[in-house]
């Protein structure tokens, strides 16, 4: 059974369930309970919850976690089948063509049709401004937000960023209570968490559950990801609701489940409030996001990578391509640079780097650090802004196999050919024409229509200097490929 993310959005329709009392009862452990220790060992560390539960952190957040159902139009057929059987036997009944649509003018061609939806919101701010996901409001043309206390409002969408899969929404309301933001990059593996919201339309319900990871990526729920992990249970409806710490701070916005059933199995993830604040900050004065932009590509290392690029390990995040006179370029970055640092801060992965720049305010002056033909090197790049329609930092997946360029069939690269594979600008390098089932190219990673322009870092313009620079390998070399796919440059590491 495939196992598949599933975004949370409820309908607020009745679902009849099992009734069920969930009671967290406190308890107390410790290593000296389970056997006696010598004095010289370090003391126990005891686990305690409250005498009472987390009954006060509820009663403080759970009058600003909201209920918000929407409304948006959708297209559907006016057509209605019925079994050829059932509309022979009416016509001989009644005489006459049979049409099983109610009587009355029928406009031809598609209807529209309503659909309702249902999901949850923060209130954070006295004065009305509710956070909630993106996809709880997408298309939605009319947005009600009900408060705990049965009040409802209509409300107006402040602005959304589909990036992140957050959104800001207004209702005109006053001293509303509101829950304080939280400090998210401090959160602990194993801390407790309560996860707010209102799961298949049933209000106020309060789930507890413990941080299983902090800063979550690579999941291909949103183009911008910094997830908390959780196993507090997120059900549908659950959509936008609150995360909170025990201290009753806003930390993460629910937003989504892993699951093989489609329904909660343990595995949830809340947008956490480092991403979420400056978003939240940017839609209120802008109605949009602004992000920091550096204009390259990126790719992350695997160990094959690294030694190709003279790394120690494969820490860092490798540049796979330059925008001409973007910010990066203009600093003098290059294409196969691995970037270390950023702002004197190690970087991980691409998803890291991503992160940092996105959140750097337009025109700042960083430090970056990278490794550059096996040695370091600084430099300072000014911070653009994300071009509304720019894909920044584009992750792709580091591929390992043991075999390359067997098996492969390439042609000199024309222009027209350029211009089908979506290359723009002077265009040079050899394309793969065909690549044999299970051949050393295939486990390479190489598919027709790549576009090798560079071997070991040397140029590859022709089919004549391919085979020149393929003649000088030897069984067992590492080799290190530049290639262009679909218009994006990423490198390929293998060895033959």
């Amino acid at each position: 059974m495939s196992s598949h993310l599933h975004r949370k959005v409820g309908s607020a329709i009745g679902i009849g369930l099992m009734s069920g009392v969930l009671v967290w009862g406190g308890y107390s452990f410790s290593a000296s309970q389970a056997s006696s220790a010598p004095t010289s060992t370090p003391a126990a560390v005891v686990i305690t919850t409250p005498a009472n539960g987390f009954t006060e952190v509820a009663r403080q957040v759970t009058p600003a976690v909201v209920n918000i159902t929407t409304v948006m139009t959708e297209k559907v057929s006016d057509s209605f089948s019925v079994p050829d059987e059932l509309r022979d036997r009416m016509e001989e009944l009644f005489g006459k063509p049979f049409d099983p649509r109610r009587r009355g003018p029928q406009p031809p061609g598609e209807q529209r049709g309503l659909r309702r939806g249902q999901g949850s919101g923060v209130i954070i701010s006295a004065d009305g401004y509710v956070l909630t996901n993106n996809h709880v409001i997408d298309k939605a043309h009319e947005v009600s937000v009900t408060l705990p206390d049965k009040r409802e409002f209509k409300g107006k969408i402040i602005g959304a960023d589909p990036k992140s899969d957050l959104a800001v929404v207004k209702i005109n309301a006053g001293s509303l209570p509101a829950i304080p933001w939280g400090d998210a990059s401090q959160l602990q593996v194993g801390e407790y968490v309560l996860a707010v919201g209102n799961p298949f339309g049933l209000n106020s319900t309060v789930t507890l559950g413990i941080v299983s990871a902090v800063g979550r990526g690579h999941m291909g729920i949103t183009q911008y990801e910094d997830f908390i992990q959780t196993d507090a249970a997120i059900n549908p409806g659950n959509s936008g609701g609150a995360l909170v710490n025990t201290r009753g701070e806003l930390v993460g916005i629910n937003t989504a489940i892993f699951s093989q059933t489609g329904g909660y199995q343990g595995v949830g993830f809340a947008v956490s409030t480092t991403m979420a604040k400056p978003i939240y900050e940017s839609l209120i004065k802008t109605g949009k996001v602004v992000r920091g932009y550096l204009g390259i590509g990126l790719q992350d290392l695997n160990q094959d990578l690294a030694t190709s690029f003279s790394m120690k390990d494969a820490k860092g995040a490798l540049v796979s391509d330059v925008k001409e006179d973007s910010p990066a370029d203009l600093a003098g970055l290059k294409q196969g640079d691995v970037i270390i640092e950023y702002q004197g801060i190690l970087i991980e992965d691409g998803v890291a780097l991503q992160r940092m720049v996105t959140r750097t305010p337009v025109g700042s002056k960083v430090p970056v650090k990278v490794m550059r033909d096996g040695r370091a090197r600084d430099l300072a790049v000014r911070i653009g802004e994300q071009p509304e329609l720019e894909k920044v930092a584009k992750k792709v997946e580091s591929g390992e196999h043991d075999y390359a360029l067997a098996g492969l069939s390439v042609e000199d690269l024309n222009q027209n050919t350029a211009r089908e594979l979506g290359i723009k600008g002077k265009a040079q390098g050899v394309v793969v024409t065909s690549v044999d089932l299970d051949s050393g190219a295939e486990k390479a990673g190489l598919v027709p229509g790549d576009v090798i322009q560079e071997i070991n870092r040397r140029p590859v313009k022709s089919v004549k200097e391919f085979e020149k620079v393929s003649s000088d390998l030897k069984k067992g070399d590492s080799i290190l490929m530049l290639i262009n796919r679909r218009g994006g440059s990423l490198f390929l590491s293998a060895k033959i």
